[in-house]
């Protein structure tokens, strides 16, 4: 039983994360190379501004807004399903490999796949998934022993092995492609966000309508997964089975995130670390609060690279805080 006072703390957090989402989403309508009033927000949002005003704002702003809050939601929920399923806090999508995995799939299905446009959109997330999945699944072989089962260190190890493998696969790819495509590439692996139109909210959110519900119902699953498999097994958890059906969530969430949004690590690792400091490790508990925290961390992240010169992509600025904790915690755990 959760006692009811960590239950109210729990309310109190997630009133005050939505509360700051808005803050930074009104924020950053006003932001940009097109400037928009902030006393003409609110007209404007109910159809009483400008034609350039309801363009900024309607065709410009807002999608790049949801598409990044919903991208940091999934990479954060992604992040604490693979730290609960591996019993390692220092699992992160971005980290042992999946981002790559992505991002090689996106690489070879926008550079060689002659795909129509109106479909391109729709199909990348799908391909980003393909491309994660057939990463994670060697990841996660050679990570296995049969005797002791999935081994926490050794799937960072080789994840992050991985992730560095297919760096270079994508270099090999993108070498002797055209320009355009090139550059379209490099800024997908810096992480910046790309996917700015309407089209691509509606290609991340179908992923997120269905699989945080079911992250949420499984999530005493999830906790009976960080315990010791003896224990788990004890009290009738099918140990392999749940952790492939959570894995694959996890690497959904993943692939559509950074299909729209380009390679972004550490949110999935900063997240669910924060959250857990705050009302503790149980997964009813800490997970919505982690997918607030991802969603607000990732919109911030670009709504203030945008106002730096030319722009520093969300990823780099993620980075730029998630580099030292990432160290801070390998070296504490």
């Amino acid at each position: 039983m959760i006692h009811p006072a960590i239950i109210k703390k729990q309310r109190l957090i997630l009133v005050a994360l939505l509360a700051l989402i808005v803050l930074t989403i009104m924020a950053s309508m006003g932001m940009g190379y097109s400037k928009l009033s902030y006393d003409r927000l609110i007209p404007t949002l109910f159809g009483h501004g400008t034609f350039k005003e309801e363009f900024v704002l309607f065709s410009v702003r807002l999608p790049r807004i949801i598409i990044t809050l919903l991208a940091g939601m999934a990479l954060a929920l992604s992040g604490a399903i693979l730290q609960g399923i591996t019993r390692n806090d220092l699992a992160d999508p971005g980290i042992v490999g999946i981002n790559s995995g992505a991002g090689v799939a996106i690489a070879v299905f926008f550079l060689f796949l002659p795909i129509q446009a109106g479909s391109f959109i729709y199909l990348l997330p799908l391909a980003a998934f393909i491309g994660a999945l057939l990463t994670v699944s060697l990841i996660y072989v050679l990570a296995y022993n049969r005797h002791i089962g999935l081994q926490p260190v050794r799937l960072v190890l080789t994840g992050v092995g991985f992730s560095m493998a297919l760096s270079g696969v994508m270099i090999v790819l993108i070498s002797s492609a055209e320009r355009e495509k090139v550059d379209f590439i490099s800024k997908w692996l810096a992480g910046n966000i790309w996917g700015t139109d309407w089209p691509f909210v509606w290609a991340i959110l179908p992923w997120l309508i269905i699989l945080i519900p079911f992250t949420l119902y499984k999530a005493n699953r999830l906790n009976l997964l960080a315990l010791h498999e003896p224990v788990a097994i004890g009290v009738g958890v099918s140990i392999d089975k749940e952790r492939l059906v959570l894995l694959f969530t996890s690497v959904a969430l993943a692939a559509s995130a950074v299909s729209v949004t380009g390679g972004i690590a550490f949110i999935g690792l900063m997240a669910p670390h924060i959250a857990k400091a705050l009302v503790g490790p149980r997964n009813q508990l800490f997970i919505p609060i982690a997918i607030l925290i991802g969603g607000w961390f990732l919109l911030l992240a670009d709504t203030i690279g945008r106002q730096a010169g030319e722009g520093i992509p969300a990823g780099i600025m993620v980075a730029l805080i998630g580099g030292p904790y990432f160290m801070y915690l390998l070296l504490k755990k």
